[in-house]
């Protein structure tokens, strides 16, 4: 039997490869997550509020739990993992036990850095982290148990593939439940909103016209109909122009004319997550799962910020 191949897709070269090596032998040294400024403010200031103060300050908290999704350690080892560079570097400060790290990690509030932005456009989707469960080969085999469990990362980004919002939800959580919480996270101006048919729901519309979002682009269903028809008074329904386009000029045209092809940046994002961090959340309460997932997703931004590769089709 003859082997497909697919004469018209595009090969890609990388221009910067030499600063974006660079930027990759970068995400493993400790003097980028463990850098002088995390370290100034390694212990928590006096409050003066009752009971026990901190011996750590947050910042001294995600730098440690930083660390140890980066490198996929358990608590008992991430302390030692920290508390062995601090002896090496001869620097006086402390690592924090992993009791510590485990209370700490419940109500740790986590920031994505990102950039100011007066304008952007928002890419969303969601994918499952696997929390407890079988192997994939027992269910290759066996097919999966009922023991199997799931969380779910919402996640927004910007054209450039910048993280600017994500949320952490139970499985059962659908991708329009999630929209709100991700649009309320963004305080730059939405110009527009690419999202897959999971989207396409009344509730997401709602949200987005509150946000005075002009350019929508999620694909109806196949058997969508019209929702506001023209003789109402009301400004036109941004998914019945979609649905209006679609039957013009049929699905495909009208992903070529909506931009729906900058969805492709969300399954990139998402492929690079489960690639460097994996599939798997090592925490196993929900709070401390929270922390962990936007973690990762906050060292995502930061890798960015050491250097991205800029790409460019090949003619062949």
């Amino acid at each position: 039997m003859k082997k497909h191949t697919n004469k018209h897709k595009k090969i890609y070269r990388i221009r910067n490869w030499t600063a974006y090596n660079a930027a990759l032998v970068q995400r493993g040294s400790l003097k980028v997550w463990l850098s002088p400024e995390s370290q100034g403010a390694w212990y928590a200031q006096a409050t003066g509020a009752p009971g026990a103060p901190a011996v750590y300050s947050d910042a001294a908290i995600t730098c440690v739990l930083s660390i140890r999704k980066l490198f996929h350690l358990p608590l008992r080892q991430t302390e030692g993992f920290v508390r062995s560079a601090f002896k090496q570097s001869g620097t006086t400060l402390k690592a924090p036990d992993y009791t510590t790290l485990s209370r700490r990690g419940r109500y740790l509030l986590v920031k994505l850095p990102k950039k100011d932005k007066e304008k952007t456009i928002i890419v969303v989707d969601s994918s499952g982290v696997k929390v407890y469960g079988e192997g994939e080969w027992k269910v290759r085999q066996h097919g999966p148990s009922k023991r199997r469990k799931w969380k779910k990362i919402h996640v927004a980004i910007d054209e450039n593939g910048e993280v600017r919002a994500a949320d952490v939800s139970d499985e059962g959580t659908t991708d329009a439940d999630a929209t709100e919480s991700l649009l309320n996270q963004e305080e730059a101006q939405i110009t527009a909103f690419h999202g897959d048919g999971g989207y396409d729901k009344r509730k997401v519309y709602q949200a987005l016209q509150q946000r005075a979002v002009r350019h929508v682009a999620i694909p109806p269903q196949h058997n969508a109909k019209i929702w506001q028809h023209g003789n109402t008074k009301a400004p036109p329904h941004p998914r019945d122009a979609n649905l209006r386009a679609i039957r013009k000029h049929g699905r495909r045209r009208w992903q070529e004319i909506s931009g729906y092809h900058r969805r492709s940046l969300i399954e990139n994002t998402m492929f690079r997550f489960k690639t460097i961090f994996g599939d798997q959340v090592l925490a196993r309460e929900d709070r401390r799962q929270a922390t962990e997932l936007k973690l990762a997703l906050s060292l995502l931004n930061r890798m960015f910020e050491l250097g991205r590769p800029e790409s460019y089709a090949v003619t062949v």
